[in-house]
C-alpha cells in the first residue's frame, strides 16, 4: 500500500483516523501498532515477520544495554545487536549483489557459477534497520533510556507515516512524543496541507515527468537531447518524488501530533555539494554523520583521516541506497567532490565564483551524479554520459521522439520553475498557492484514479 492509491486515501486513512480519535490515549499507541503492521502487510504479510524480529530483538538488547553498568559488557551487547540488523540488511539487500558479483568473477575465470535463489528485498528494510540501529546506539550512549513499554517501541519503528520510505528519525526525539503530544484542530490542518501538497508534488510532478525519464533511460543509444532531457527530467521527479513522500509523512504525523523534522531545504539551490547535503535528505545526512562519519573517528584525527571517513561515509551511503556498482560508483562521487571542496576550502577559503555560477556547478554535479543512480547498471550510465558529450548524435531519437509531449514538457518546466521560486514562495508563506491547494488536489486525486500504480522511488530502497 502507498500513500498516493486509492484504497490508503479513501479507505485505510478514514478508517485509521476515525479509530485513532475513537480510541483512549492509553491505547493509541497499540492502535497506531495495529494499523502500521497491517499498512505493512498489506503487501507481502510474510514480511511482517522480519520486522516484528527486528524490533523485538532491538528492543531486548536495548533493556540489557540499559540495565548494565560495565562498560565492556555494554559494547558488546551494542555489537551484538548491531551486528544482527546489519546481517538481516546484508543477507535480504545485498546477498543477490553478493553472489552475482562471485559469479561474474568466477565465470571469468572458467569456473561454474554457483546456484542461488534470489532473495526479495522487503520494502523499508533499510529505513527500519537504520532506526533500530539508531536507538541501539543512542541507548549506548545513554542519550535516551530504553523503552520500558514494547508497545511504544514497537509503534516507534513501525509508524506508517514514516516506515517504508523515511524520514530517518532517532527514538529520543519521538520517545516523548509517545508518552505527550498535542491533539489540535491547527494542527490536524496544517496536517492536511501538508499532506496535499506532497501528494500534488508526486502525482501532478514526479508521475508526469516519469515517462521522459524511463524513455531517456532505456534508450539503447541515446542521444545528446535524450541524455540532457533524461538527466534533467530524473533530477525533477526523483525530487518531487521524494519530497513529496516527505510532506506526506510528516503530515500525516501532524495529523495525529506527532512533529517530524524537515528533511528538504531547497537542496536544489545549493551553492556547493556540502551545501547540498545539509539540504538533501536531511534525515539521512544526520544519521550518516552522527552515526558514521563520527564512529570512524570524524574530523578528530588528523586532515587525511577525515578525507576517509568523508569518502567511506559517502562510499557506504551509496551502497546503502541500493546493490549495484552504480550506487557505490554515485556515493565515491559526492565523496569525492565533498573532499575537493574541504580541501579547497581549507587551502584558499572563499570561493572564487560568483553565487549564481556556483548553483549552477552544484546542479551540474548533482545530475552527473543522478545519472548513476538512476542508470540500472554501469554500462547504462556509460551510455547517458556518452549521449550528453553527443556521441550518438544530437536530436530527439525515434524511441525517445514519442514520449516528448508538449504537457509533458510544460509539467517538466513548472517543476524547474517551482525548485528555484520555493524559496520566495517560503517566505511569501505560500499564500500565492493556498487557494489554488484544493483544486490541485482534487486535479491529482482524479489523475491517480485515471493512471496505473506509481510507487514511490525511494520504496526500493
Amino acid at each position: 500500500m502507498v500513500f498516493s492509491s486509492n484504497i490508503f486515501l479513501f479507505a485505510f486513512l478514514p478508517l485509521f483516523l476515525a479509530c485513532y480519535y475513537l480510541t483512549p490515549w492509553r491505547a493509541r499507541s497499540a492502535l497506531i501498532l495495529t494499523f502500521s503492521w497491517a499498512f505493512y502487510a498489506w503487501w507481502r504479510p510474510d514480511f511482517l515477520a522480519l520486522l516484528v524480529g527486528v524490533t523485538a530483538v532491538s528492543y531486548g538488547f536495548a533493556l540489557a544495554i540499559g540495565a548494565s553498568s560495565e562498560q565492556a559488557q555494554r559494547y558488546r551487547l551494542l555489537s551484538a545487536g548491531v551486528t544482527l540488523n546489519l546481517l538481516a540488511l546484508a543477507y535480504f539487500k545485498y546477498a543477490n549483489f553478493g553472489v552475482e558479483t562471485l559469479n561474474a568473477a568466477l565465470l571469468a575465470l572458467g569456473f561454474n557459477a554457483v546456484a542461488f535463489t534470489h532473495v526479495l528485498l522487503p520494502i523499508g528494510l533499510s529505513f527500519y534497520i537504520f532506526h533500530a540501529i539508531s536507538y541501539l546506539v543512542d541507548i549506548y550512549r545513554r542519550e535516551a533510556p530504553p523503552a520500558r513499554n514494547f508497545v511504544d517501541f514497537a509503534a516507534f519503528i513501525a509508524l506508517f507515516p514514516h516506515l517504508v520510505a523515511g524520514p530517518v528519525l532517532r527514538y529520543h526525539l519521538l520517545a516523548e512524543q509517545f508518552r505527550s503530544r498535542v491533539h489540535s484542530f491547527g494542527n490536524f490542518s496544517r496536517g492536511c496541507v501538508v499532506f496535499m501538497v506532497g501528494f500534488c508534488k508526486k502525482v501532478l510532478i514526479a508521475d508526469s515527468v516519469a515517462p521522459l525519464v524511463d524513455a531517456a533511460f532505456s534508450a539503447p543509444v541515446p542521444t545528446l537531447a535524450d541524455a540532457w532531457l533524461g538527466a534533467a527530467a530524473y533530477t525533477i521527479q526523483l525530487f518531487f518524488d521524494f519530497s513529496g513522500y516527505t510532506d506526506m509523512a510528516i503530515g500525516l504525523a501532524l495529523m495525529i501530533g506527532f512533529v517530524f523534522p524537515e528533511n528538504f531545504n531547497d537542496p536544489y539551490v545549493s551553492r556547493s555539494i556540502t551545501e547540498f547535503w545539509k539540504r538533501w535528505h536531511m534525515s539521512l545526512s544526520n544519521w550518516l554523520r552522527e552515526y558514521l562519519y563520527v564512529s570512524l573517528g570524524g574530523n578528530r584525527k588528523g586532515l587525511l583521516r577525515t578525507y576517509v571517513n568523508l569518502f567511506l561515509t559517502m562510499l557506504l551511503g551509496g551502497l546503502w541506497h541500493g546493490a549495484n556498482w552504480t550506487f557505490v560508483l554515485w556515493g565515491a562521487w559526492h565523496g569525492g567532490v565533498l573532499i575537493l571542496e574541504r580541501y579547497w576550502q581549507q587551502r584558499w577559503g572563499a570561493p572564487i565564483l560568483p553565487e549564481w555560477l556556483r548553483v549552477i556547478k552544484t546542479m551540474l554535479l548533482v545530475i552527473f551524479g543522478w545519472v548513476l543512480f538512476r542508470a540500472a547498471d554501469l554500462a547504462g550510465a556509460g551510455r547517458m554520459f556518452a549521449g550528453m558529450v553527443g556521441a550518438h548524435g544530437m536530436a530527439f531519437s525515434p524511441s525517445v521522439a514519442w514520449q516528448v509531449t508538449p504537457d509533458r514538457l510544460m509539467v517538466l518546466l513548472i517543476g524547474v520553475l517551482l525548485v528555484y521560486a520555493m524559496p520566495w514562495l517560503k517566505r511569501q508563506g505560500g499564500a500565492h498557492l493556498r487557494y489554488l491547494l484544493l483544486p490541485l488536489f482534487l486535479w491529482a486525486v482524479a489523475t491517480l484514479s485515471a493512471q496505473s500504480f506509481t510507487p514511490f522511488l525511494y520504496f526500493q530502497f
